[in-house]
């Protein structure tokens, strides 16, 4: 069965990218309920304002599963004017390498150049290389970076930014 790249709602999505986010963070670097609980009420949040011509949420199944998953949010009150934020990229173990991620994040691309934004930023934190080298490959450069605690643990934070030539 093919790997197909969906966007929008469907049921069950919130849980599934909050557990696949939840899962992963805990075994590769001990986030804990706080990370999961963080991850569970901003997408809440994102889906309580969820505009669709602002917004979009890709996910990569084989059928009904998932298998990676990635945002774009655009409607965040607190974004300036023709800016979006990335967020929540998460592809599951077996399909890294596989060009998973890759299409995920040319879905966001495309979707990001279509609506018009030209500043998108990530963030993310030191040691996800992989992850790192795809922004990177995607336009996206690093810009600041900070010690915080807003990951539930101490972590190097970084913000990336892709701004889009006119």
């Amino acid at each position: 069965m093919e790997i197909e790249i969906r966007h929008g709602w469907s049921p069950g999505l919130i849980g599934e990218v909050v557990r696949a986010h939840a899962l992963y963070y805990s075994r590769a670097w001990q986030f804990g309920a706080r990370f999961e609980a963080k991850v569970a009420r901003e997408m809440a949040d994102f889906i309580d304002r969820y505009a669709a011509d602002r917004d979009r949420i890709f996910c990569a199944v084989r059928g009904e599963a998932l298998l990676g998953s990635i945002t774009i949010d655009g409607s965040d009150p607190a974004l300036a004017a023709g800016e979006a934020h990335l967020r929540w990229f998460i592809v599951r173990d077996d399909m890294r390498a596989r060009g998973t991620g890759r299409g995920l994040m040319n879905a966001a691309l495309s979707f990001l150049d279509a609506a018009g934004y030209g500043r998108c930023f990530l963030t993310t934190f030191a040691g996800l290389d992989a992850a790192r080298h795809l922004y990177e490959s995607a336009g996206f450069r690093l810009v600041q970076e900070a010690p915080s605690t807003t990951w539930g643990r101490r972590v190097l934070e970084q913000r990336f930014e892709r701004v889009r030539a006119r």
